[in-house]
C-alpha cells in the first residue's frame, strides 16, 4: 500500500523553502496563486505541509525553466484543481512555440545563407530600382521603412529615399524572412541584430547562441515533465492509500 502524502511527514513553511532557497512568504505567495495546494492549519492556525506540497514545489521550479513564470503557474493551477487535460494542453501549445521558434531560427539561417554579399562599390539605389530588384511594390518598402526593419536616408535635396549598400543587404534578408511568412515585428529583432554587428557574418554566434538557449530551453521542458508527472503520481497516492 502507497503511503498517503498528505499524511507522511510534516512541513513547516521554513522548512519547504530552505529546501529551495526561497521565502516562507514565497511558499505563502505560492500557495495563494494556486501553485501548491492548500495548506492543512493547526488548532492555533499555523500552515503545515507535506511531502505532496514538496512535490508540487518541486514540478512548479522545473517548469518554470522549460515553460516559463506564467505558464507553468496556469499548468500547476489547472492540476491542482483536477483538470489535468488542461495542464496538458498548455504543455502541448509550449512544445509548439518551441518548434515554432525552431523552424524561425532555420528559416533564418537559410535566409542568411542565401543572402546575395552586396559590394560597396555598387553604390546607392532608389525605390524605383530597388522593388523591381526585389519583384515587391514601392509601397511594400516604406511599410518596411514604417516597421523600422529598413532605414533608408533621405537625399537632403530631393528628399527621395536612398538605400545604400547596408540597406539593400537588410532589404533582402526582411524579404526572405517575409516569404518564409514571418511577420515584420519577429524580423526587426534580427535587422537590428545584423545592423549592430556590422553585417551578416558575425552573427554566426548569435546564431550559436541561440541554438544553445533552444536545446536548453527543450532539455528544460523534459525536466520539467518528470517533476510534474511525479507530483501527479503523488496526487494519485491518496486514493490508493485509502483503498487499503
Amino acid at each position: 500500500m502507497r503511503k498517503n502524502p498528505l499524511d507522511g511527514g510534516r512541513l513547516r513553511p521554513i522548512d519547504l523553502a530552505r529546501r529551495h532557497g526561497l521565502s516562507t512568504q514565497a511558499i505563502r505567495n505560492y500557495e495563494a496563486a494556486g501553485v501548491l495546494p492548500e495548506a492543512r492549519r493547526t488548532p492555533h492556525g499555523y500552515r503545515t505541509y507535506t511531502p505532496l506540497h514538496a512535490s508540487a514545489l518541486n514540478a512548479f521550479l522545473a517548469l518554470v525553466r522549460g515553460h516559463g513564470h506564467a505558464t507553468a503557474t496556469s499548468i500547476m493551477r489547472a492540476v491542482n484543481r483536477d483538470a489535468t487535460a488542461e495542464a496538458l494542453r498548455l504543455i502541448d501549445e509550449s512544445h509548439a512555440q518551441l518548434l515554432d521558434d525552431r523552424r524561425t531560427l532555420q528559416a533564418v539561417e537559410a535566409a542568411l545563407r542565401d543572402l546575395e554579399p552586396v559590394p560597396p562599390e555598387r553604390g546607392d539605389t532608389f525605390v524605383g530600382p530597388l522593388s523591381r530588384r526585389l519583384g515587391i511594390r514601392p509601397a511594400t518598402l516604406r511599410k518596411w521603412e514604417r516597421a523600422g526593419v529598413v532605414q533608408p536616408r533621405r537625399d537632403p535635396q530631393t528628399g527621395y529615399r536612398v538605400y545604400s549598400a547596408a540597406d539593400v543587404r537588410d532589404t533582402l534578408l526582411v524579404h526572405q524572412l517575409r516569404r518564409g511568412g514571418h511577420l515584420l515585428e519577429q524580423i526587426a529583432p534580427l535587422i537590428a541584430q545584423v545592423r549592430s554587428a556590422g553585417g551578416v557574418a558575425p552573427l554566426e554566434s548569435t546564431l550559436r547562441d541561440w541554438h544553445a538557449r533552444l536545446a536548453a530551453r527543450s532539455r528544460a521542458m523534459l525536466s520539467g515533465a518528470g517533476a510534474l508527472d511525479a507530483y501527479l503520481e503523488c496526487r494519485a497516492a491518496p486514493a490508493d492509500g485509502a483503498a487499503g
